[in-house]
């Protein structure tokens, strides 16, 4: 299988009537997300997957749309229109475009956004030898009702789009990678494609998911609309190790079990200074397994940051926030580095976008979780200190605002 494809397709003639008033006068797509139409986003989403075509499949007002993107050459891509009546549904606009759609295509729905792993979603396609490779968000914070149930290895064994079964696990948020042959198996007349082809492909085992931890953001509804707005204001997030990148990590096998035990790392506060200092939000996610152990409880590890605020304010900074793991190494949580688990906790509490966040940490379990959740990570040791990181970090950060500002100069 080749495996790079260069097209998206993305289904956008709906009424939107959710979105009512707006969608009076405008076509959802255009929905303005801290004063940027929702489809911007998008297509330069699009652009950094390496797409070099997006075909828009519209119906509703559709000149909107076309006006506002053009032929694509702002975003460096190209892109092309296929226009049908406001009442067909999925199946049918895909069906009228197929003269126009490439062997393998990925297909999108204008609504969704998530800054999801799009190398591995292609791996994944190519590896299963899926018909379609679909995105799945976890769900494990019942988000949204589940309408799938995925195995282990990723193959798609349910897919309700009504989500009346139980026992469901994960939602399709699209993002699938479609074999374009899978057209075939759609009945003449208006239909709707995932409820035609869908069942028929998990029939064959031929649908896949790739799952995603991270949150997606969406303008179906006003109720999700406040939180993609949050989502898309621009951040800067540094999320810190503690032991053994802050402070002074303890013998293998001992915790730091009291305040007087933490004892700050050389140049760690001037590190989260610097970083606040430049606007970033300074996140600490830490195992803890000494609670599971019996060797610290949860009131003691508060008076043990408490000690740690109290440090850092003293130097007119502080960190904005903690996450830790209570649990052994055996407890099979999903919050234990290397899993991501707090990292995914801290994304959706604040709103992330997880591939634009840095992690700092001293051990291999640190870098682990943070490239499972997308981060861009920095190793520490002796020679390369968490003070070294957070300046080399800064210095890129302001280096990529001075190009983006050159960018933006007429």
């Amino acid at each position: 299988m080749n495996k790079r494809v260069t097209q998206a397709v993305i289904l956008a003639g709906g009424l939107g009537t959710r979105l009512k008033p707006f969608t009076n006068t405008a076509p959802k797509p255009m929905y303005p997300i801290n004063n940027i139409p929702f489809i911007d986003y998008l297509i330069r989403q699009m652009k950094s997957f390496g797409m070099e075509e997006v075909l828009l499949l519209l119906g509703y007002q559709p000149e909107k749309i076309m006006d506002y993107l053009g032929d694509g050459s702002r975003y460096g891509l190209t892109i092309n229109y296929d226009i049908t009546p406001v009442d067909y549904d999925t199946g049918m606009r895909i069906k009228h475009a197929a003269s126009q759609i490439a062997d393998k295509f990925l297909l999108l729905y204008c609504d969704n956004y998530c800054p999801i792993n799009y190398s591995k979603l292609l791996a994944d396609f190519c590896d299963n030898k899926a018909k379609i490779q679909i995105t799945a968000y976890s769900n494990r914070d019942n988000y949204t009702k589940s309408n799938l149930r995925i195995t282990d290895n990723g193959l798609v064994t349910i897919y309700d789009k009504k989500r009346t079964v139980s026992n469901l696990q994960g939602v399709d948020i699209g993002y699938a990678l479609v074999d374009r042959s899978v057209i075939s198996l759609m009945l003449e007349g208006n239909c709707n494609f995932e409820s035609e082809v869908y069942p028929q492909l998990v029939a064959q085992n031929k649908l896949f998911a790739t799952v995603t931890e991270h949150r997606y953001y969406s303008i179906g509804s006003f109720e999700r609309i406040k939180l993609t707005e949050e989502f898309f204001k621009p951040k800067r997030v540094v999320f810190l190790d503690r032991d053994g990148t802050i402070n002074k990590r303890p013998e293998r096998a001992c915790y730091i079990e009291k305040p007087e035990d933490f004892v700050w790392i050389p140049g760690a506060i001037e590190a989260i200074h610097l970083l606040k200092e430049s606007g970033f939000l300074v996140i600490i996610i830490t195992n803890q397994p000494g609670i599971a152990r019996g060797n610290l409880t949860e009131e003691m590890l508060h008076c043990i940051h408490e000690k740690m605020h109290k440090d850092l304010l003293k130097e007119r900074t502080d960190v904005d926030d903690i996450f830790y793991c209570p649990h052994n190494w055996d407890d099979g949580c999903f919050c234990r580095k290397p899993n991501p688990g707090m990292l995914f906790e801290a994304q959706k509490k604040y709103s992330l976008n997880l591939s634009d966040c840095y992690l700092i940490g001293d051990d291999e379990r640190d870098i682990l979780a943070g490239e499972s959740a997308g981060c861009i990570c920095r190793l520490v040791n002796d020679t390369y200190t968490v003070l070294d990181a957070a300046k080399e970090i800064i210095s890129l950060e302001k280096k990529e605002k001075a190009h983006d500002n050159f960018k933006d100069t007429p």
